[in-house]
């Protein structure tokens, strides 16, 4: 299953196109009549706000080709997966095995974890990695940060009503 395709929802999608219209129309604009209003203050090297009005375009600019391209390589919905396989877009359980804990997560991008109900692990971590296609009953081991192994069973798989 691939991970270069960003799967969103409509809400999320939405969201990003929003934001990448806003940010290449009006405050595009906005930010180059502060440069040009800085500019025509005089000297450049100790102009504050021009300097200021420079370095927001820069990011400004930044967000663009990074909505851009994110906006490119996504797809609205869910792959195709069984009704139990860990996929993007599903909301997985799994118990550390050793442990014994619960945890409940979305298995999402990053543009989804600041509007969801639960917690979003990207499916290119080494828990979604670990998991990704995967079934209710399986297990998987990954690496944390430490070099220490953990072992994962996927208990409940669902999907994410947003």
């Amino acid at each position: 299953m691939s991970t270069d395709i960003t799967w969103l929802t409509q809400d999320a999608h939405d969201r990003l196109q929003s934001e990448l219209t806003e940010r290449s129309g009006p405050r595009r604009s906005e930010i180059t009549k502060r440069i040009e209003a800085a500019r025509e203050e005089g000297d450049l090297k100790e102009n504050g706000g021009y300097h200021a009005a420079k370095e927001e375009q820069g990011k400004n600019e930044a967000r663009i080709r990074q909505l851009k391209q994110l906006l490119e390589n996504s797809r609205i919905g869910a792959p195709e997966a069984a009704p139990d396989e860990v996929a993007p877009g599903r909301v997985v359980t799994v118990r550390f095995v050793d442990l014994g804990d619960e945890e409940t997560f979305l298995l999402g991008s990053r543009e989804e974890a600041a509007h969801a109900s639960v917690e979003v692990y990207s499916p290119t971590s080494p828990l979604g990695k670990a998991v990704l296609g995967t079934h209710v009953g399986d297990t998987a081991t990954y690496a944390v940060a430490n070099g220490n192994k953990v072992t994962v069973q996927v208990t409940a798989v669902t999907a994410y009503a947003g």
